[in-house]
């Protein structure tokens, strides 16, 4: 199940593991991605605190850590040549940008349902 921040970043809990990516919504206000600058493996990190940036042909948009945790792993593919269009084609999947150890797994509870996110991005 996807949980989602009202910054729009997603989040796929797995016991006390999260993976993250940016919103299909997102990637679309975006446009095309060119280039993200991962978070360091080890980095420890609060609910809130710049994660990484992601840069697209039409602005840049910083990530926040949508749950406090330390980073266990980043998608090495968006960093290969061309590798960022991931994002673009499968944003809630291959386009996953890292994954955290959760520090404090409760703060899940302060994400947003799927239903809820699209009554957010909707306006209502």
């Amino acid at each position: 199940m996807y949980l989602y921040t009202k910054d729009h970043a997603w989040v796929l809990v797995e016991g006390t593991k999260a993976r993250v990516g940016i919103s299909d919504f997102a990637q679309k206000e975006l446009g095309d991605i060119a280039y993200v600058e991962l978070p360091a493996v080890g980095k420890k990190m609060l609910r809130g605190d710049v994660a990484c940036t992601v840069d697209s042909l039409k602005s840049s948009s910083e990530i926040y850590a949508p749950v406090s945790g330390t980073v266990i792993e980043v998608n090495k593919s968006l960093s290969e040549e061309g590798g960022c269009g991931l994002i673009n084609k499968d944003p809630l999947g291959e386009g996953w940008i890292f994954g955290l150890e959760m520090s404090d797994p409760s703060e899940c509870t302060l994400l947003l349902s799927e239903k809820d996110y699209q009554s957010y991005i909707q306006g209502n």
